[in-house]
């Protein structure tokens, strides 16, 4: 479960905006990346942080937060555990330190950078696909994927941009018959970066960068769909010079299942009986996404039953819940028959309690389908 937003920023809820900015200010300069270098725990503190400042600082959000929990969200604010990455959150909450990140304030003026003048650099995303069965889908998995990404190596080095001064941008003055007008564009000598190559090192691309494989630990939750994007911050292309590395953009394809298929959090599965033990009724195996389980077919059970079982689905995506596994129960009719075999069904061909008398309570196919998900 996720941790509570008035946990992390350890205030209680009655709190006012002015606390939860206080709390959250606090958190940011103690917990800040510049100021704890190489310090995940301090990071993952820090992006938490963001995260909950982001739903309570907003009397809307923080509305909504208080009646249903981290389910009034269902993953749609765009955080999937530490998905937020450091431009997210210093574009998104500068204000909360006055003039905004970009204006340098003073608790960050010395923290290298990351607030003032120019923005920081950042390499370009990488993209790759990662195939998951459905028992992963279940569990959630640890992939580790090879990765070939741009980096700087160690005998690349940098200097200052001598065009723009470090800044990233150039600044020119024009007179207009309305008075002296200041515009800004991206220093092209920089490419904005605000810095040039030095030296640089051997096998380097004109950028002073290389490309090397690295393997790459993605953690995948429980509950995801075909079609997904997760993101692993800072595990793209570094960029020139001292910026911040682009992200890894995990795309997810789910295999199909031999015998169990998805919709949602529910999973189906057809169960296919004969004529003897549709009269009759039977004990029979079936396959769940984690093992297997024994159920119990009643006598005179109807092609189009659904029998359903509670929990056996798929989890939900934020752990709130698990879905269903429906079982479909279908009666398979014999192809071929012996002599004797189409003598007696002749023999019964009139009985009456061979004759189809469905009442109201032997639903159609759809209508039940239906029932299942009103």
């Amino acid at each position: 479960m996720k941790e509570d937003y008035y946990d992390i920023l350890g205030l209680s809820k009655g709190a006012s905006q002015i606390e939860i900015k206080k709390a959250y200010r606090k958190m940011a300069i103690k917990f800040h990346p510049d100021k704890n270098p190489d310090n995940s725990e301090a990071e993952a503190k820090f992006k938490k942080a963001a995260e909950a400042y982001e739903v309570l600082g907003n009397e809307e959000k923080r509305q909504k937060y208080d009646q249903f929990g981290h389910g009034a969200f269902d993953g749609s604010q765009g955080f999937g555990g530490g998905g937020m990455n450091m431009d997210d959150i210093f574009s998104q909450f500068g204000d909360i330190f006055g003039g905004g990140f970009g204006g340098r304030s003073q608790e960050f003026s010395g923290f290298g950078g990351g607030f003032g003048g120019r923005q920081r650099a950042k390499g370009g995303n990488l993209r790759i696909r990662v195939s998951l069965t459905l028992e992963e889908v279940a569990k959630g998995v640890d992939k580790k994927m090879k990765v070939s990404r741009k980096k700087k190596p160690e005998d690349t080095t940098f200097r200052t941009c001598s065009t723009c001064g470090g800044s990233g941008q150039v600044t020119r003055v024009t007179n207009t018959i309305l008075g002296r007008m200041q515009t800004a564009s991206v220093c092209t000598a920089c490419a904005g970066s605000g810095q040039i190559i030095d030296k640089k090192g051997q096998g380097t691309d004109a950028h002073g960068l290389k490309m090397v494989e690295e393997a790459v630990s993605i953690k995948i939750p429980p509950g995801v769909e075909d079609g997904m994007q997760l993101k692993v911050s800072n595990k793209g292309n570094e960029p020139v010079g001292d910026g911040i590395p682009g992200d890894l953009i995990v795309l997810i394809e789910v295999k199909e299942h031999e015998s169990l298929q998805r919709d949602g959090e529910n999973l189906h599965y057809d169960l296919y009986i004969s004529y003897p033990e549709a009269a009759l009724g039977a004990s029979k195996e079936i396959q769940t996404v984690n093992s297997k389980v024994r159920i119990k077919v009643e006598p005179g059970a109807q092609s189009g039953k659904i029998l359903r079982l509670r929990n056996k689905g798929l989890p939900n995506l934020n752990g709130y819940s698990v879905g269903d596994l429906l079982v479909h129960i279908n009666v398979w009719t014999p192809q071929t028959l012996s002599k004797e075999q189409k003598e007696y069904f002749e023999e019964n061909l009139g009985d009456s309690n061979f004759e189809p008398n469905p009442d109201r309570m032997d639903k159609s196919f759809f209508e039940k389908v239906k029932d299942m998900f009103s």
